[in-house]
């Protein structure tokens, strides 16, 4: 593989360096809309469609998509868009399904669901799960960002009088901090602003990047005619070669990626968690979907098909044996001029930070919500201390401004576990095989199977977890049979389709313990009535966690260690029936995509007003006290079709602000002032609303 060194001139770096402290000054100006720990992950739930949908471009196609997708179009050709349109399918899941579900029962994150829907246990094995999973992306993520940067840098400079070498994770370092800055002064707003700036810039430079290209090789006839045949077809082979196959591909990314990426990245969750209404997600997704990932498909994936007619025309301008996952900053600096190169390139990295910044705030969202918060109210109920809510707010904001900087620390060591991949694409997709599984299987079941229960959750976890270690350790004997005539590599054996091997192990475990559920019960009711029991029970946690051990770290024949799979299935099933109080009724309702309407119910604390009234303009004054209540006329009510009680959108009138200005609130008593609404000072605040600036009145339910 040829590598390269060096590449751009200072032209480009200028115009790289100024853009990135322009993106810097920009995420932070937004810290003044972070009031609380609800701005600072999801952005006060304040924003219009149409603003989330275009940051949600910079986030998906950010997801090192321009240097994997291009590094499979240099080697595979346009088969490499296969990958980037998958996600529609689960779309409906999503829309109807999931996201009514998050926003309804206003869980702050994704273990906060597994504890209302399964219990305590279930949220610290979530919590475990998906720390590792958010990580470890954010950790693809930096080694994305450094591996782009690698050939713009040379390959050694002078410092002191001493000579540096320029290594992989020395620029993941540095990048690190750049990225780490403002998301961590800045927040969601922060990101979804920058995020929509990203996203308008990636597009069009991805789309000059493209017709540059087309014109540097002679025009879309000669690109085309250049292709090698088997470059042309849409899709892979069904099963070869092994780093990039149809049917591997398909169940690593098309199932275990999509529903991870839609159900459990807490990233994305969140981006749609700050729209200002359920409705208003459903059309940020559906655009993205029909619109957006088409286009961005070929934006990130041209750079790689034009690398390779560069190769077979002018194989001494770009080798046939150029590293894949250089193609794209090789080819960005062939076909475009100084100046227009670092636009390009700032764009690129612009795209890769989006990803990153979005995965760093998630995850201190997680740390927040899933430690910190608990770990905090524990010590407080145990000492009796009460604390003033404002007060609470604050300290909790600069803990996740603290959180925020250990986690970009533990993603740069992340990196170390997936820097010796061929590719950024073998290690995403190693990645997404083995670690979102267990959590997928979990959450997908738990929404739409009322059956499932903290014993069947649990033990997807915990024995999932164990058989798909076993997996990783017996590739040959256990993969195998699910390979579908995959060839397998020793070095990194079925990065892909373990995925449907995993994804089976956890399903049927789960399947299995759901259909002998009434069995755990009567063992578990006889293990209540024994003198004995708490020993009993003791000794069958001991018994699970050596069987585990066993196991996962492959301690014992390969036999054996199925045999006490089966085992440690039927012990964790019985002693969690034994100990977690799990009442079905409570536990479902509203956390199933079949009572939706009951979360619904709850979000309001009353009946739903599902009237369509008109939007209405008011302007605002401000009046005493602070309780969460806004006062609008009467004529102004009935023409929304409102009530006293019901929940109110308020936001500035002007709509390029994609409702930055804005806030939720209730409607108190009625006056009879028109075109008038009340609000506290706490609201203005919140809402940051100009004096003099009008309002738009909305009903929201």
């Amino acid at each position: 593989m040829e590598t390269y060194h060096s590449i751009g001139t200072s032209t480009d770096w200028i115009i790289m360096v100024v853009y990135f402290i322009v993106i810097m000054l920009f995420g932070s100006y937004f810290g003044k809309y972070n009031r609380s720990t609800k701005d600072f992950f999801f952005g006060g739930r304040r924003f219009a469609w149409w603003l989330i949908a275009f940051s949600i471009v910079a986030t998906g196609v950010g997801s090192h998509s321009f240097v994997k997708y291009s590094a499979k179009g240099f080697q595979h050709g346009l088969a490499s868009t296969m990958t980037y349109i998958n996600d529609w399918f689960f779309i409906p899941f999503f829309l109807f399904g999931w996201l009514p579900i998050i926003v309804y029962t206003q869980i702050r994150s994704i273990p906060e669901y597994f504890e209302k829907r399964f219990g305590s246990q279930a949220r610290f094995l979530a919590t475990v799960l998906l720390l590792l999973y958010m990580i470890g992306y954010i950790g693809i993520g930096f080694l994305t960002l450094g591996k782009a940067a690698m050939p713009m840098l040379p390959k050694s400079f002078m410092l002191l009088g001493h000579s540096i070498p320029v290594t992989l994770m020395l620029v993941v370092i540095i990048i690190a901090v750049i990225t780490g800055i403002y998301i961590t002064f800045g927040g969601q707003t922060a990101v979804i602003f920058t995020d929509l700036l990203q996203g308008l810039v990636l597009l069009f430079a991805g789309f000059l990047l493209f017709f540059l290209g087309l014109d540097y090789v002679g025009g879309l006839g000669v690109f085309w005619h250049s292709l090698p045949v088997e470059f042309k077809m849409p899709l892979a082979e069904f099963n070869r070669p092994p780093d990039f196959n149809f049917v591997g591909i398909f169940w690593q990314d098309a199932i275990a990626g999509s529903v991870g990426f839609m159900f459990m990245n807490m990233g994305l969750v969140m981006r749609f968690m700050a729209t200002k209404s359920v409705d208003e997600g459903r059309k940020a997704a559906t655009f993205n979907i029909l619109f957006m990932l088409p286009l961005s498909a070929i934006v990130v994936g041209n750079a790689g098909w034009i690398g390779k007619v560069i190769s077979v025309l002018h194989p001494g301008i770009i080798s046939p044996h150029t590293s894949p996952d250089q193609i794209f900053v090789v080819v960005a600096n062939v076909v475009s001029h100084p100046g227009v190169f670092g636009f390009i390139m700032a764009a690129l990295t612009a795209a890769l930070m989006s990803t990153v910044d979005t995965l760093i705030n998630a995850t201190s969202a997680i740390y927040i919500n899933d430690i910190h918060r608990p770990i905090v109210d524990f010590i407080h109920k145990k000492k009796q201390v009460t604390e003033n809510r404002r007060k609470t707010e604050k300290r909790e904001l600069n803990a996740a401004r603290i959180s925020s900087v250990v986690v970009t620390f533990l993603g740069v060591i992340a990196v170390l576990a997936f820097k010796n991949f061929p590719t950024v694409y073998e290690a995403h997709g190693y990645f997404h095989s083995t670690l979102t599984p267990p959590l997928v299987v979990a959450i997908f079941l738990g929404v739409f199977w009322k059956k499932v229960t903290p014993a069947v959750v649990i033990t997807s976890f915990v024995v999932g977890v164990a058989l798909m270690l076993l997996g990783a350790n017996y590739p040959g004997v256990l993969i195998k049979p699910f390979a579908q005539g995959i060839q397998m590599e020793p070095h990194h054996p079925y990065i892909y389709i373990r995925a449907f091997y995993n994804l089976f192990v956890c399903s049927a475990i789960a399947v299995i313990v759901v259909y002998t559920t009434k069995y755990q019960v009567t063992w578990a009711n006889k293990l209540k009535q024994l003198p004995n029991r708490k020993n009993i029970v003791t000794g069958l946690y001991a018994l699970s966690t050596i069987l585990f051990i066993l196991v996962a770290f492959d301690l014992i024949h390969l036999v054996l260690s199925l045999i006490s799979a089966l085992v440690m299935t039927i012990v964790i099933a019985v002693i969690t029936t034994y100990h977690v109080e799990y009442d079905p009724v409570k536990q479902t309702e509203g956390l199933i995509i079949w009572s939706v309407h009951k979360a619904k119910e709850s979000f309001k604390g009353g009946k739903i007003n599902e009237a369509e009234g008109e939007k209405v303009t008011v302007n605002w004054k401000v009046k005493e006290g602070d309780e969460d209540l806004i006062n609008l006329s009467k004529n102004d009510l009935a023409k929304m079709k409102a009530n006293p009680g019901d929940l109110v959108y308020l936001c500035d009138k002007r709509k390029w602000l994609g409702g930055l200005k804005s806030i939720h609130s209730r409607i108190g008593e009625p006056h009879d002032e028109d075109g008038v609404v009340y609000i506290t000072d706490e609201h203005t605040k919140q809402g940051v609303f100009i004096e003099g600036k009008p309002l738009e009145a909305e009903l929201e339910m």
